[in-house]
């Protein structure tokens, strides 16, 4: 029998929690009271939403580390995306923790994202400290809270020790935490000292040699390539000799020039680390996630972190307009692959492959959300490409076609109950359960294809004054539904190049609404509005008045455009249809054809309608 050591010098854990839930938050007050700030030190807030999408939207989308000292112990916390999209980030999380802290709000108690990440945590047989967050809301409902999450445990098969977690509630904002609902304490200590009893420490063999599982990848202008991982046994140095095992077994020498941990959110130089600690090493050329490090002179690979099959996919391409390469840095289609390759190291739950057209690409992943999140974050870093519109990934077993489903959670006003449930119903959901609380606000659960959810997210907003709340949760694969309309509403298309004219937009506006403004540039295939009807409509926009012997050319008529709703990019990628794209730059969003000159585009449908009458 192996003996088996703990190292008390470390706890490794993972927050979980839904968005806006207070999870970044109560990490700023965590960090405050470990004494990781000098007293004078100037601090932002939500130190762990790194990236600026992150502190736009108010979301975690990266797992981050970092660690506090508390009582001598080191604890590193690791802060888990709380969208269903970022699963792969989760796998990442988890696979470097021994317990977690599932954060839930007191009046919303625990919502669908927080099931996925649970679910996950549990499964790994982790233990887990309940802590009910924003207890001084005045519709707080902390008890109620509570007996949800023992019925989300239940729910989810919980192992019984697993049932037994301890509960704390907390004020994140104000840094308070307490045992008693009643007799709120005046800091967090009992929340770290219930880390510290609660959290196991990590456990491994001393007689094992190093090995470590690269759970993440970083890269430094100074040090190249950061492998960060958890040591699941032995210890390194500096200067070992050591090796990398990768996806196909073969077996790469490497020398680590740095060895750092985490110090706060920072990186401090270590010569030397032990099982149990997370750890960055750097002086790799070629590693990935899922490799193991270890010892040259006991090589053996660690089981490889899994994910979840990814569920949609979308075609991206360089731009073809003729506006391209007029905003962006990067245009080529090496330089768009370079970036997609480099993404899927980061993230193994994205995959690309070659499409058959040339510089095109289909990048396969969890939802359209980090799809969406994903070509931001290229725009933002100089990239011009094309995007096409999210498709599920369909599956065949037995002759039958199969597609991803979501189970979806809606709530919304009691009277906005029957438009939300007759939208779902044309889109092939089912309905699961229905609660009306008498509060004047309904709770429903549904079962709907993954592509029903495509573009109706802003639809479910409209129709419900703003004030409806939806999540899904990916809910495996079941038999094709069925078809049904993804728009109801044609396209206007500009017919020619040029520039927007007041004139031509005004007398077009009666026809739909218009995505352009006077003086933006067109081209043909350009798609400049929505037709209110469910054809596409072939228009000039940059018609101008002609002078006549009646009147001046644009003198005696004042010609006020409406104002254009700004177009952004998740709107974009739910409006466009199979045919259509949208050209993404640094500067701007537009929405075009496919196929963009006018005679081959209507040639090219004349023969699909043919194709479709001889069937």
């Amino acid at each position: 029998m192996k003996a088996i050591a703990t190292n008390e010098n470390i706890r490794n854990i993972a927050i979980i929690a839904h968005v806006d839930h207070g999870k970044t938050t109560l990490v700023d007050g965590l960090f405050r009271q470990s004494g990781m700030y000098r007293e004078n030190q100037s601090v932002s807030d939500r130190v762990m939403d790194s990236m600026d999408l992150e502190r736009e939207r108010g979301i975690t989308i990266a797992a981050k580390n970092c660690s506090v000292l508390w009582k001598d112990v080191k604890i590193n916390i690791l802060d888990t995306p709380g969208h269903a999209d970022f699963g792969g980030e989760v796998e990442r999380a988890l696979s470097m923790v021994d317990g977690a802290i599932l954060l839930v709000d007191a009046s919303e108690g625990p919502l669908p994202q927080t099931r996925f990440v649970l679910k996950k945590a549990l499964d790994r047989g982790l233990p887990v400290i309940v802590v009910v967050n924003k207890i001084d809301r005045k519709d707080a409902r902390p008890q109620e809270v509570l007996n949800e999450v023992y019925d989300l445990f239940i729910d989810l098969d919980a192992q019984e020790d697993q049932l037994g977690f301890p509960v704390i509630y907390a004020i994140g904002r104000e840094g308070k935490a307490s045992r008693e609902l009643e007799n709120m304490g005046e800091n967090l200590h009992v929340l770290f000292d219930e880390i510290l009893a609660t959290m196991p420490a990590p456990r491994y063999d001393p007689e094992a040699p190093f090995q470590m599982l690269v759970s993440d990848l970083g890269y430094s202008d100074y040090l190249g390539r950061l492998a960060v991982g958890k040591i699941v046994s032995g210890r390194v140095h500096t200067s070992d000799q050591l090796v990398r095992i990768g996806p196909d077994e073969a077996l790469q020498a490497l020398r680590v020039t740095k060895l750092q941990s985490y110090q706060g959110v920072t990186f401090a130089e270590v010569e030397e680390a032990l099982a149990g600690d997370i750890i960055v090493v750097s002086g790799l050329e070629d590693v990935t996630i899922g490799d193991t490090i270890c010892h040259k002179d006991a090589p053996k690979a660690l089981p490889r972190i899994r994910v979840d099959e990814p569920t949609v996919s979308m075609r991206f391409s360089i731009n073809t307009s003729p506006l391209a390469g007029r905003e962006g840095k990067h245009v080529t289609g090496s330089k768009i692959r370079e970036r997609l390759i480099k993404e899927t190291l980061r993230n193994v739950s994205i995959r690309v492959e070659e499409a058959d057209e040339r510089d095109s690409f289909i990048v396969k992943g969890r939802g359209e959300f980090q799809m969406a999140i994903l070509v931001e974050t290229m725009r933002r870093e100089g990239f011009e490409l094309n995007v096409g519109r999210p498709e599920v990934i369909y599956r065949y077993e037995d002759g039958k076609r199969l597609e991803p489903m979501e189970h979806l959670y809606i709530d919304c006003a009691e009277n906005y109950m029957g438009v939300v449930t007759e939208k779902l119903s044309q889109r092939k959901g089912k309905m699961l359960n229905l609660v009306n609380h008498g509060t004047g606000r309904v709770r429903m659960e549904f079962t709907v294809p993954a592509r029903s959810l495509i573009g109706y997210r802003d639809e479910f907003l409209t129709d419900t004054k703003g004030t409806g709340i939806m999540n899904s949760l990916f809910d495996g694969y079941g038999e094709y539904r069925g078809d049904f309309p993804t728009r109801h509403s044609g396209s206007i298309v500009a017919d020619r190049n040029g520039v927007g004219v007041a004139y031509g937009l005004f007398n077009l506006e009666p026809r739909g609404e218009l995505f352009i403004s006077p003086g933006d540039p067109i081209y043909e295939g350009m798609i400049v509005g929505e037709h209110n009807r469910d054809n596409d409509i072939d228009v000039n926009p940059a018609k101008e008045k002609k002078l006549s012997n009646m009147r001046a050319s644009g003198r005696d008529e004042n010609i006020i455009a409406t104002p254009v709703r700004p177009m952004t990019l998740e709107r974009a990628i739910h409006f466009i249809r199979e045919d259509e794209m949208v050209e993404i730059t640094p500067q701007s969003i537009r929405l075009r054809k496919a196929i963009l000159p006018a005679a081959k585009r209507h040639s090219v449908l004349g023969q699909k309608k043919k194709a479709t009458e001889a069937k």
